[in-house]
């Protein structure tokens, strides 16, 4: 059967595999607080269809209410441990208060949870997991392992840590990040390079590079804007220097992908 990997838009991606469909960090909105989706169409109504979906962190463009209040109820809902107490509006969409809510589970990191016959397992990653701006810390951010005919790596949004290939694992395809939604990136994020370096320590057989070249801050137009554009292009150029062994698909907004990844 394979695996598909769709790609809808910055971290927002749809695996299908072993006939299971994971949905990860659903943006569906057009505008985001002070951000603007500059490329590719709101993803529609289909990329909400989902029978699991993972949070990887609490920041708003990676949980957002609104995008979750769009999936189907009863749909299975697996965030970091403690984010129901963290933000309070999840709590309207938690299926044991809301009938038509979602199932949700919370995680931390080596927790697993079954999806039919995929397996999905929570990963650390270096990145700051509060409500911002003013959330307690009691959140951590997560990657995800998704295993069924093929092992996906969601990093979520991460910067570079040295036990990352260990507490990974082996995997076959890494959904990374290369940029970010604003003209400057902090240390615990991964730009085109520092992905590029991840790639060389998980060694997968595919990579598709994601968090990148969809928002912008309104009114940041002409502020740095190879910041916005280029990360795709420049991960594939580093990529091929320093994991060179990886096929690296770069993918337009909505595009699918079969990676060849074989354990």
């Amino acid at each position: 059967m394979g695996t598909v990997i769709t790609w809808w838009g910055h971290a927002t991606c749809t695996v299908e595999d072993s006939g299971v469909r994971i949905l990860t960090d659903p943006v569906f909105v057009r505008r985001l607080a002070h951000l603007r989706r500059r490329l590719g169409p709101v993803p529609p109504p289909e990329a909400g269809v989902a029978d699991a979906v993972l949070v990887s962190h609490l920041h708003s463009d990676h949980l957002h209410l609104r995008s979750l209040a769009r999936l189907a109820p009863g749909t299975r809902l697996i965030l970091p441990r403690d984010a129901v107490r963290s933000v309070p509006g999840l709590r309207r969409l938690d299926a044991r208060r809301n009938p038509a809510g979602l199932r949700i589970t919370e995680v931390g990191a080596g927790d697993e949870v079954e999806i039919g016959p995929v397996r999905v397992r929570a990963v650390p990653a270096l990145h700051d997991g509060r409500r911002l701006p003013v959330g307690p810390h009691r959140s951590p951010a997560l990657g995800y392992v998704i295993t069924g005919e093929t092992r996906t790596y969601f990093a979520g949004d991460t910067g570079l840590f040295d036990t990352m290939a260990e507490s990974v694992g082996p995997v076959d395809v890494a959904l990374l990040p290369v940029g970010g939604w604003g003209p400057h990136l902090g240390p615990e994020h991964l730009d085109a390079g520092r992905a590029a370096q991840a790639l060389a320590r998980l060694a997968p057989r595919a990579a598709v590079p994601v968090h990148y070249g969809t928002y912008w801050p309104i009114g940041f137009d002409g502020v740095r804007p190879h910041e916005f554009y280029a990360p795709g292009d420049e991960f594939v150029r580093k990529a091929a220097r320093l994991a060179p062994e990886v096929a690296v698909h770069l993918l337009r907004h909505g595009e699918s992908t079969r990676p060849e990844a074989v354990r």
